[in-house]
């Protein structure tokens, strides 16, 4: 599906239902919006989206700009980003959304929820902490060499078992997929991304200032932001966030652990209503 924003054709998923009012979407549908990681597109959400769709809420996996099928050029910073989802989220008609981010995208969506507070109804973070300071290696391999940054985070993005070719879809390789999806991402724009991630230092802040409800969703064996590193962030929040930890997973959660990620999901929405 695509719309128009800021004279940019933007592609979103939708699980296969209509997403926008007057499209088929039923307007008292609860609204949610997710958001990617860096280097990545709304594919990366294809095995939850369907099953939201079709169990009460009306979902868009938005293509940030210069991503997937969205039109550049790709924003250099997070607090440009939360703008821009929520220019998105009007254009689409949700009103107040859910916002479901997996990396880069919790910060996306923890800075939409600080500076357009009206625009979120609750937050549902995946793989997230504090700061995100980007490895040096990755932040040059970014620049010069994107076949080498894929499989650095192909690498560190999954867990032991993964690395093993354990998957819950017979046939598919975990990291392989990685890899070839953040090679495809158009030139430069992993750099960019992952510049604004290390960049970023208003987590806390922005933690702080959120009133909706919080869930945060973790892999016990994510290298790139490890649980640690999330325990400041977790404790910024009032009221509480509420935290699950999804053993054995490493920091690309939706995609290794699918059905997990998508039940810990739905439960998150489930208690924001």
């Amino acid at each position: 599906m695509q719309f128009t924003l800021n004279d940019r054709q933007v592609r979103y998923a939708t699980g296969g239902k209509p997403a926008i009012v007057g499209d088929g979407a039923e307007r008292c549908e609860p609204t949610v919006v997710m958001l990617h990681g860096a280097g990545m597109n709304r594919t990366v959400w294809q095995l939850q989206t369907r099953y939201l769709a079709h169990h009460g809420y009306r979902v868009a996996a938005l293509d940030l700009p210069g991503h997937g099928g969205t039109g550049g050029p790709t924003l250099k910073s997070v607090e440009g980003l939360a703008d821009w989802v929520a220019k998105a989220i009007t254009e689409l008609g949700f009103g107040q959304s859910h916002l479901v981010g997996h990396s880069m995208g919790t910060y996306i969506a923890l800075e939409t929820a600080k500076r357009h507070p009206s625009a979120v109804r609750s937050l549902v973070l995946l793989g997230t902490a504090a700061t995100m300071k980007v490895h040096p290696d990755l932040l040059l391999a970014a620049s010069t060499d994107a076949t080498n940054a894929a499989s650095l985070m192909a690498s560190w993005g999954f867990s032991s078992n993964a690395h093993l070719g354990s998957h819950p879809t017979p046939g598919t390789w975990q990291l392989g997929a990685a890899r070839a999806l953040v090679e495809a991402s158009p030139e430069g724009v992993l750099a960019v991304d992952l510049n604004a991630c290390d960049k970023y230092r208003g987590a806390l802040d922005a933690a702080a200032a959120t009133r909706c409800a919080v869930s945060v969703i973790l892999g016990s064996e994510d290298k790139m932001t490890p649980l640690k590193a999330a325990q400041e962030l977790i404790a910024a929040f009032d009221p509480p966030a509420s935290v699950t930890v999804l053993e054995g997973v490493g920091h690309m959660i939706q995609v290794e652990a699918p059905t997990q990620a998508r039940v810990a999901i739905v439960e998150a929405l489930s208690n924001a209503e």
